[in-house]
């Protein structure tokens, strides 16, 4: 059975094209998420399938960094897959664990992965680092209208009736107007 797997890591981003060279693949099953890549956590389609292929069964995914972005996370999954007898195959990339030229090729791109993310990591924090240099970056805007939430308990109401009106968590307004 061939199972795939699609991913990518905002809501904003689309798995189409993704699913349709998993389907010309010949994949049976395909599921995706939209979820980051860095870490394994919160991954549950990627555990669900994980979990669920068998022995002679693969994996196909179109591209290594669609399964993980970290060499250590890479190898867990390629260790599971392995202990399970599953294969992992990529649509656009010479990647074929049941072959020794195929896992070679999947260490090195894993390694790749990985680097493109620190670096992205590493240019995100000089831009920030410059920006602040020169007075232009103050961090992420409040979500919350601080002074309405004084306002709003000035007037009597509970942290959670406030919370409530907010849309936000009691943790939130506890930050602002303290215990």
């Amino acid at each position: 059975m061939r199972y795939g797997y699609a991913r990518c890591s905002s809501a904003q981003q689309d798995t189409s094209i993704q699913i349709e060279a998993l389907t010309k693949a010949g994949c049976e099953i395909i599921r995706e998420e939209k979820v980051s890549g860095t870490s394994m956590d919160g991954r549950k389609e990627l555990n669900t399938l994980l979990e669920f292929v068998r022995q002679g069964d693969e994996l196909v995914v179109t591209r290594i960094d669609r399964l993980a972005r970290s060499i250590f996370d890479l190898q867990v999954i390629v260790k599971t897959l392995d202990e399970k007898g599953v294969s992992l195959h990529c649509t656009e990339q010479p990647v074929d664990t049941s072959t020794a030229v195929g896992k070679c090729f999947l260490q090195m791109l894993g390694v790749f992965a990985e680097f493109e993310t620190n670096l992205r990591k590493e240019r995100q924090l000089e831009g920030i680092s410059k920006a602040k240099a020169e007075g232009r970056y103050n961090g992420r805007p409040p979500k919350i209208d601080k002074e309405r939430v004084r306002s709003l308990a000035s007037k009597g109401m509970t942290h959670a009736q406030i919370a409530i009106e907010m849309e936000c968590s009691r943790g939130s307004i506890y930050n602002i107007l303290g215990s």
